[in-house]
Formats: C-alpha cells, sequence, structure tokens
C-alpha cells in the first residue's frame, strides 16, 4: 500500500454516486507498502478502502485478482472483498486509474511477530494453499527466475552504489538459481507477498489477510521461502529458527508439507531473497516523484541472500521432515 495518485473531492464524488454507500465522511491515505494507492475511506454506511492500481500492476490481470478474492472469501478465508456497484461491476475507474473498492478488515498487523504469530501464519497460508486448489483461474509469476533476470537487465541506475559488487552478484545468483531450480514441487495458487504487513491480528489470532496483487499460480514452498524471510529474521538481521520451526509445523499441521518441499527449501528461499533485493534495489534507484511512500533498504535482503546461500542443511531452518 502507499499514495502515488492523488484523488480530489469532486473525483471521489463522481466515484461513489456509482455506489449506495451514502456520503463520504473522512478519506484518508495509507502509507504503508510500495504498490498501489490506497485511502481509508468512511461513508454514513461504513469503512473501506479504496485501491488505485498503478503502474506495476498490469491492468489485464485484475480481474484474476478480483475473482481470486471472491473465491477466498466464498471458500472461508477472511479478507477484504471487493464492493459491486450498482451495476454489478467491482473493476472500476477513479482518478484516471482502474480502481476498486473492498470491506474494511479489522484488525492490526504486528511490528515485531513473535513464535506464536509465526505459527498462525502457517496455520493461515497453508488453509489459502488449500482454498485455492478449487480456483480455476492461473497467473503466471513475474518474478520466475527468468522474470527477475529480465527485471535485472531493465533496472536503470549504477546498482553498485549500493553495495560493491552488488550487480555481479546479482549476475552470478541469478545463473546459480537457473541451475538449481526444482522442476516437480507441488504447485497452486499462492500469495506471493505476505509481509506482515499484509496480514493482521486481532490479540494473538489472525483476523484476516490482505493485498493479493502478486498472487500467482507457482510452487507453494515459494509462499513458505517468503515468509521465512519476511518474519523469521530479528532487527540484528539474525535468523531466529525458532519462529521458522512454528511457521513450518503450523503449515504443516493443515497441509503436509512434502519431503522435496523441504530439501528445495534453501534455493526457493534465495530466489525468494533476490526476488525483494532487486525490487528493492529498482525502488532505490528509481523512486517515485511525489510518493508519499518509504523507501526500503535493499542491504536487508542481501544479507537474507547470503545467510540462505550458507545453508547446507534444510533442517536448518527448525523443521525435520517427518519420515
Amino acid at each position: 500500500m502507499a499514495v502515488y495518485t492523488q484523488v480530489s473531492d469532486e473525483q471521489l464524488n463522481d466515484f461513489l454516486d456509482e455506489y449506495d454507500l451514502g456520503a463520504p465522511l473522512s478519506f484518508k491515505g495509507i502509507a504503508e507498502g510500495v504498490e498501489n494507492t490506497n485511502f481509508l475511506l468512511v461513508t454514513e454506511k461504513g469503512r473501506y478502502i479504496l485501491t488505485l492500481y498503478e503502474k506495476r500492476v498490469n491492468k489485464d490481470d485484475l480481474p484474476f485478482f478480483l475473482d481470486l478474492i471472491d473465491h477466498l472469501a466464498g471458500g472461508g478465508i477472511t479478507c477484504p472483498t471487493p464492493l459491486h456497484d450498482k451495476k454489478g461491476n467491482s473493476l472500476k475507474t477513479c482518478a484516471g486509474r482502474p480502481a476498486a473498492l473492498f470491506t474494511f478488515l479489522d484488525g492490526m498487523s504486528v511490528r515485531r511477530p513473535t513464535a506464536h504469530h509465526c505459527g498462525a501464519l502457517g496455520e493461515a497460508m497453508a488453509r489459502f494453499h488449500n482454498c485455492g486448489k478449487s480456483f480455476k483461474g492461473q497467473r503466471e509469476n513475474s518474478f520466475s527466475i527468468q522474470g527477475m533476470r529480465d527485471f535485472y537487465h531493465g533496472i536503470d541506475g549504477d546498482i553498485n552504489s549500493i553495495e560493491q559488487g552488488l550487480s555481479e552478484l546479482i549476475e552470478a545468483e541469478i545463473t546459480a538459481l537457473e541451475a538449481a531450480w526444482p522442476q516437480d514441487l507441488p504447485k497452486g495458487i499462492v500469495h506471493a507477498d505476505l509481509f506482515p504487513d499484509n496480514v493482521f491480528f486481532l490479540g494473538n489470532e489472525i483476523s484476516g489477510l490482505i493485498d493479493f496483487y502478486f498472487a500467482c499460480t507457482d510452487f507453494l514452498s515459494l509462499d513458505l521461502a517468503i515468509t521465512l524471510n519476511a518474519w523469521c529474521f530479528e532487527q540484528d538481521h539474525s535468523f531466529n529458527v525458532t519462529k521458522a520451526g512454528r511457521l513450518l509445523a503450523g503449515y504443516h499441521q493443515i497441509r503436509a508439507i512434502e519431503a522435496a518441499e523441504i530439501e528445495a527449501l534453501p534455493i526457493i528461499a534465495r530466489a525468494s531473497a533476490l526476488r525483494f533485493l532487486l525490487t528493492r534495489t529498482h525502488d532505490w534507484l528509481l523512486p517515485t516523484d511525489g510518493a508519499l511512500v518509504a523507501k526500503k533498504d535493499p542491504r536487508e535482503y542481501l544479507r537474507k541472500l547470503k545467510f540462505h546461500q550458507s545453508i547446507s542443511n534444510p533442517g536448518s531452518y527448525g523443521f525435520t521432515h517427518p519420515a
């Protein structure tokens, strides 16, 4: 989430005329995240989130995302659901951008996840994967290994200004991952962006998942790798094996992790770290003028990548596959 595009009072009123939500009472931009423009909207009938889809999101993918969210909500996964206007449409236009209006989800993201939070996330992720089995839509992962190579070559700027030798390290890592990439792991719909700010809690219990705009069809273990990176490193950059073990065990309790998935986890985790190293590098070197969004240091994911490169035994992640 972020604010790249401003919405005038007139544009907001024209947008709301197509719904039956009453008059707007407040309207405030949300600065967290990096992908789309988001506003908290309060009207006479309730609270909502207005999302404007920015340039990095392919407009042709939006029906997939909105249909997926409807499917998940229908399958018992708590998430913000798209509202349909008076004509039944959920995909709209506002301020010249593709847009959608969503129900408001109560809860807060956690800034310092505990092992309990990680275990709850593992269970919720497995339920999400199980629900996704019956979803008919498919979407290619734009950050596949080849996609990352293409993205890397499209970064315009001095990558080595972030860290000396970074461009050579990235090139070598992409080549290494291409050679070692597994072929036969279980696939399905993955969220592909389950960072702490995309998981809401009420107390110690998960109240819902948000922000599905990287969702795609890929290895289910990709979500495990992304969450290991996002949830299981401490502020001093050390890896918390207890949190990782709880996350994997929680997941395994709902959907059994195959032995091959655990064996491949170091490679998948490296690819996950590389992906976010690349996107943060892009945004660091090419910030969007006037955007209300905080830049994130790419070197955080460089450190995580180097950690996963050092892993020779998947048991280092705190989970041993049952015999």
